[in-house]
């Protein structure tokens, strides 16, 4: 229990700090030469932008802030037009009045894209920002081009989660000091933890609403249940799916070039149906033709 304790405040602490994973030339996430606010549901909320081109919009993890997709934003700034927003009770964005849920966080990001005068972009999501970005495909389906959401579950249970994650933010939770549970990081800490084992509720049929082409992805040793992962993909009517190996839930950071390339390859590319059977029919003609 002693070695399970001290894991919990470990997990605390870099819920803390994930919003400062890059010692960074662009201090991206508190950058005042772009960084900008405009409120929406009576929160403040922060963004900033990043190269031209077509829009992509990045989401965050829970716990972090725009410094989380630091690269993804320095690769595909390159071609894209980059835009990033701390979601409410994150970073430099202010926090709900009313329950914190991911609705309220795509809704947040969808009155983004309208405060911007940008019809529709491409989304990448990571964690929570993969749920977000599985949202505005079901909720705003005009908004989004295509989606690339890595590490997104549909509820918190353990048959989407594995349970000992589930446990390790109980922990977490319960391990916070009295005294510290008062200071204003420490109730965001809280507020966001507490979220993960409350939401999201998706039901899985509710997913054939996404009809934008989607790249569901995920590390293979990820917190999410792989199964859970291929049952999202399933579910989705125009989906691809990639599992990266030797990986954990933070693939988009640990192995961001495989990453990166991987879902420029999907945004890049017109999406196409594969019909399992035909598509590797026309393979062996192919093959046989020495082509």
């Amino acid at each position: 229990m002693v070695q399970f304790h001290s894991m919990s405040r470990l997990l605390l602490l870099l819920i803390l700090t994930l919003s400062a994973l890059s010692a960074q030339s662009t201090p991206y996430g508190s950058n005042a030469a772009v960084g900008r606010t405009f409120t929406h549901d009576g929160v403040r909320l922060y963004y900033e932008i990043y190269g031209s081109g077509e829009p992509l919009l990045v989401i965050h993890p829970n716990g972090a802030s725009i410094a989380a997709m630091k690269r993804q934003i320095d690769y595909f700034r390159t071609h894209y037009r980059v835009i990033a927003m701390d979601t409410r009770d994150h970073g430099k964005s202010g926090d709900s009045t009313g329950p914190l849920t991911y609705e309220k966080m795509a809704a947040d990001l969808a009155a983004l894209l309208d405060h911007l005068k940008i019809p529709a972009a491409d989304v990448i999501g990571w964690s929570d920002g993969g749920i977000e970005a599985l949202l505005l495909g079901m909720n705003y389906p005009a908004k989004v081009k295509k989606i690339a959401a890595t590490g997104a579950n549909l509820n918190p249970s353990s048959s989407a989660v594995y349970p000992e994650t589930i446990a390790l933010v109980k922990e977490m939770l319960a391990s916070i000091p009295a005294a510290d549970r008062d200071k204003p990081e420490v109730r965001r800490s809280i507020r966001t933890s507490q979220l993960m084992l409350d939401e999201p509720n998706i039901d899985l049929n509710a997913l054939h609403a996404i009809q934008a082409p989607t790249l569901i992805m995920a590390g293979d040793h990820d917190l999410i249940r792989d199964e859970h992962t291929i049952e999202i993909f399933h579910h989705i009517p125009n989906s691809q799916l990639a599992i990266f190996p030797g990986t954990t839930h933070a693939v988009s950071y640990e192995q961001a070039a495989l990453f990166n390339a991987t879902v420029e390859r999907f945004f890049s590319r017109p999406f196409v149906q594969i019909d399992r059977i035909q598509d590797l029919l026309k393979t062996f003609a192919a093959i046989q033709q020495g082509k």
